[in-house]
């Protein structure tokens, strides 16, 4: 191939900029139902992309709304896609070239994953309201890596490994349980889904890790009770942190740098920034619930974006974790700041020094 001057390509950006839809940036989505979207020909609906900083350029996001009573597109592409559903109720057919569709309901909590290179359509099944959903890609990834759309949304190669029209139950919303991992590429409903202590990231919380139709991204489910806050730690970019529900906020920063702070409800979605430490602090009044859309799922190794380093052992140990007692105090004065701004308790007890000197304090003074 020739070129006729030195001009730096980015397939991924002249792709996005030829969707003549809004492109939102930064650092922070308060509320992606509020999104300000515009018609999107590809899609056949309302569209917006999110291309926050924490990304590095790695992966991307996008809202998407569908019309009451009407269609997307049909459509393929050689990408990875997660979709979850912020409002509305309808249905999503997926098949192979020539084979059985098949086709699952959905509402506002779902959670799927779109098998590589399959055909799809999804389906508002309302006539009064729109369906709006959130999906994260890796996009700008495969674009860049083969820089060819013909490539990318015209090709005819059936992953047969990653999904098969013969298995009924592929969207049965079922899967397979290993502890905290399962595999799975229907979640009906992230919102209310079983989790399980993870006594290592702290605050009593529980978790599950998904591995989604096969994909190297993958997500997870996190979970906090009230008056409780989890364990600093880092890792690589592009976690679509998106909040399901409860009240809070997080907290990030580079090593060594300022802290940045997020305050956060259900519909807000944060990325972490490249191997920048972060927090996330329940200061409501329920418990904290959030999905994280991200590089790599716990079965396909890949590794090009992240490292090995567990996030649940702390840095003394040559992990990505700051433990509780290794913390700033700081860091808790804020925490119980925020609980007095809205009348909550502090549930942290004997988990962090500050709490301990406290109630030492308290007991002296009965």
């Amino acid at each position: 191939m020739q070129y006729k001057n030195d001009e730096t390509i980015d397939t991924y950006h002249n792709w996005q900029q030829a969707q003549k839809i809004p492109i939102n940036t930064g650092f922070f989505i308060e509320d992606l139902r509020n999104v300000e979207l515009a018609p999107w020909s590809l899609k056949g609906g309302l569209g917006a992309f999110i291309n926050l900083d924490g990304t590095g350029g790695t992966n991307d996001a996008h809202v998407c709304e569908i019309p009451p009573g009407k269609q997307l597109n049909r459509q393929r592409h050689l990408y990875e896609e997660m979709v979850f559903i912020l409002d509305g109720h309808g249905a999503t057919s997926i098949w192979q070239k020539n084979g059985k569709k098949h086709t699952f309901e959905w509402h506002p909590g779902s959670l799927f994953a779109v098998p590589l290179n399959a055909w799809y359509q999804l389906f508002n099944g309302q006539g009064n309201a729109p369906v709006r959903y959130f999906s994260v890609t890796n996009a700008p990834f495969m674009m860049n890596l083969f820089h060819n759309l013909d490539f990318i949304f015209d090709n005819d190669f059936t992953f047969t490994d990653r999904f098969t029209p013969e298995d009924e139950d592929f969207f049965s919303g079922k899967g397979q349980l290993w502890g905290r991992k399962m595999s799975v590429n229907f979640v009906p409903n992230t919102r209310e889904i079983q989790l399980y202590e993870w006594k290592e990231r702290g605050a009593g919380g529980r978790h599950v890790n998904f591995d989604l139709a096969g994909n190297v991204m993958g997500a997870h489910i996190s979970e906090f009770p009230v008056g409780r806050y989890k364990k600093a730690h880092r890792h690589g970019p592009g976690a679509h942190v998106t909040i399901l529900t409860g009240q809070g906020y997080s907290l990030l920063w580079p090593e060594g740098g300022e802290r940045v702070r997020v305050d956060w409800r259900p519909g807000s979605v944060v990325v972490p920034p490249n191997q920048w430490f972060h927090q996330h602090f329940n200061s409501g009044a329920e418990p904290a619930r959030y999905l994280a859309l991200r590089w790599n799922s716990w079965r396909y190794r890949f590794v090009a974006l992240n490292s090995d380093t567990p996030v649940d052992v702390s840095v003394k140990q040559g992990g990505a974790q700051i433990e509780y007692e290794d913390e700033e105090r700081v860091i808790h004065e804020i925490f119980e700041s925020a609980l007095a701004k809205v009348g909550a308790p502090c549930h942290m007890g004997s988990m962090v020094p500050w709490c301990q000197q406290k109630d030492s304090a308290e007991n002296d003074a009965a």
